[in-house]
């Protein structure tokens, strides 16, 4: 990646990076494959799966130094320089949305009924493609059940 950037003169015009999270990792030099702390914005330990979601509050990540907290290599840039794709959010959003949602309520019976084809464990882990999630926020019925 480094020779790529210097191909591209990436220093000379220092333009803002946007890709998807495995190569916004890679630039940043944190371990590829799975890693107890994956992202680079906080120190989220992906193992504690009681923490995932009521937790509201994240520790941001003080350094990007090698050896600590999944970091394998020296960082290319600044992590303030990176961009996340829109797709990325959205999803992400979403999956947080329906897992925090109550099962027994009748938006989520909505939802099951709205994509009969979704499997059951999708559903319940917030798994949705983009189609799926603008047919959602454009459903004012959806939106009404909230």
């Amino acid at each position: 990646m480094k020779i790529l950037m210097e191909a591209i003169n990436y220093d000379k015009f220092k333009w803002q990076i946007c890709g998807d999270l495995k190569v916004i990792a890679l630039l940043l030099g944190l371990q590829q494959g799975f890693t107890k702390y994956w992202c680079f914005t906080c120190e989220r330990d992906s193992r504690a799966r009681s923490h995932h979601y009521p937790r509201k509050d994240r520790l941001a990540r003080k350094s990007l130094e090698p050896g600590i907290m999944n970091v394998e290599n020296q960082p290319l840039e600044e992590p303030s320089k990176f961009l996340l794709p829109s797709m990325h959010l959205k999803l992400g959003l979403m999956k947080n949305f329906v897992r925090a949602m109550n099962q027994e309520e009748t938006a989520f019976t909505y939802l099951r009924e709205k994509f009969p084809r979704l499997s059951g464990v999708k559903l319940k882990e917030g798994i949705f493609i983009g189609s799926q999630i603008r047919d959602l926020i454009n459903d004012e019925y959806f939106d009404k059940l909230l």
